[in-house]
């Protein structure tokens, strides 16, 4: 008798986007048993940015995409969670004066989270997002390979989140949309159970695909804004929960110069809506919360600017361990911002690690994510707690 081997079972991160429609279109043609899951993580209508970014109107695509590639489609609620966990989180780090990344804390704990964690719980073998990113076996099999993989190799007595890690996390093919910087905070057990179908591919070709597969959102427009949340007046909406604390604009030297009408409306490199008199250009270099003061600079080359240096914690590493220091690497500290040669070391804790960059960092903040990259492959990283200057 011949022993047949089942389809493996795979849980896709289904939007309502192009990007999620494609990558569960490309599992169905490479064999995978394929299920959409919505994930519902804001619908307060009292919200200023729910109009923007309404989760039943993206609810509707997805059904649609589902409907055209003839599979289920599960919804899952995590809007108590995502509240707590990303939204509330990045109120605090605004109050603190930092710039947190939301769609980071998005990825690490509610799509390869809770949503992970939901998808092992229901039987699935692995889960699939539209992410702009790669993830390669140790072995060189990657996830974008058109040959089903073994489950064999990923299964390992149920736990899930077992540190042995044996898979790598790699840049996506297409640069202006490579997300693997929104990665580097997903451990390595649930990477090596996660495909991600459209990494290898250009966002043209994506499209081209749509199209090819029929489906209803080959031209739907990508989304923009925070993750889950959508594109919004950031300054409105960290309103909603932080109050404004008018303040002294001051130039390097302390000469006040205006007023602010509080902190977490501005980010360190910024220069629109800085309201001072006279036609002459700031930027934003400091947030002093001490003081309550704006401090500005009068070029992005001023030495307030142009960090030489960063501390850095709550370290990620997709290996599970550290990796031998001091080494060689690349930094990015911001989405699409440009990457700077590094030698990163231990610090003085176990926790932290010093990143000693080879040409200054321009607007460096605390409370962004520096992720390490050595060539396309992604480290892990962590969030700078603290930016020394040049002066």
């Amino acid at each position: 008798m011949i022993k047949t081997i089942s389809k493996p079972k795979v849980l896709v991160a289904l939007s309502g986007g192009v990007d999620s429609a494609v990558a569960a279109a490309l599992l169905l043609e490479q064999g995978y048993d394929v299920t959409g899951g919505f994930i519902k993580n804001w619908s307060d209508s009292k919200d200023p940015m729910s109009g923007v970014c309404s989760w039943r109107a993206e609810r509707r695509d997805a059904i649609r995409v589902a409907a055209a590639l003839d599979i289920p489609l599960l919804t899952f609620d995590f809007e108590k969670q995502y509240r707590k966990k990303i939204v509330d989180e990045l109120y605090k780090g605004y109050k603190r004066g930092e710039t947190p990344n939301p769609d980071v804390l998005c990825n690490e704990y509610i799509k390869f989270g809770l949503f992970f964690d939901e998808a092992m719980k229901l039987g699935y073998d692995m889960i699939a997002t539209g992410h702009y990113a790669r993830t390669e076996q140790r072995t060189g099999l990657s996830s974008t390979n058109n040959e089903l993989r073994t489950i064999k190799t990923i299964k390992h007595n149920n736990d899930v989140r077992s540190t042995k890690y044996d898979v790598r996390l790699l840049k996506g093919k297409d640069p202006s949309k490579d997300q693997s910087y929104f990665l580097y905070r997903v451990p390595g057990s649930i990477l090596r159970r996660t495909l991600l179908p459209i990494g290898a591919y250009q966002k043209s070709e994506i499209r081209e695909l749509a199209k090819k597969f029929k489906l209803p959102v080959a031209n739907k427009a990508d989304s923009q804004g925070i993750c889950f949340i959508g594109k919004v007046d950031f300054s409105k909406f960290l309103s909603n929960k932080i109050q404004n604390k008018p303040g002294n604009i001051v130039t390097a030297e302390g000469e006040v110069i205006g007023k602010h009408q509080g902190l977490h409306n501005y980010t360190i490199g910024q220069r629109q809506r800085i309201r001072v008199a006279g036609n002459h250009p700031w930027f934003v270099a400091k947030k002093d919360t001490e003081k309550n003061q704006l401090v500005v600079a009068d070029s992005e080359d001023h030495p307030l600017l142009q960090a030489k240096e960063l501390i850095v914690d709550d370290l990620h590493w997709i290996a599970g361990q550290a990796p031998k220091m001091p080494l060689n690497v690349k930094i990015q500290a911001r989405y699409h911002g440009k990457e700077i040669s590094a030698k990163i070391c231990t610090g003085k804790t176990k926790k932290t690690i010093h990143i000693k960059l080879a040409k200054p960092l321009v607007a460096a903040a605390q409370g962004q994510s520096a992720v390490i990259y050595k060539g396309k492959e992604c480290l892990g990283g962590g969030i700078i707690r603290k930016v020394i200057n040049l002066c």
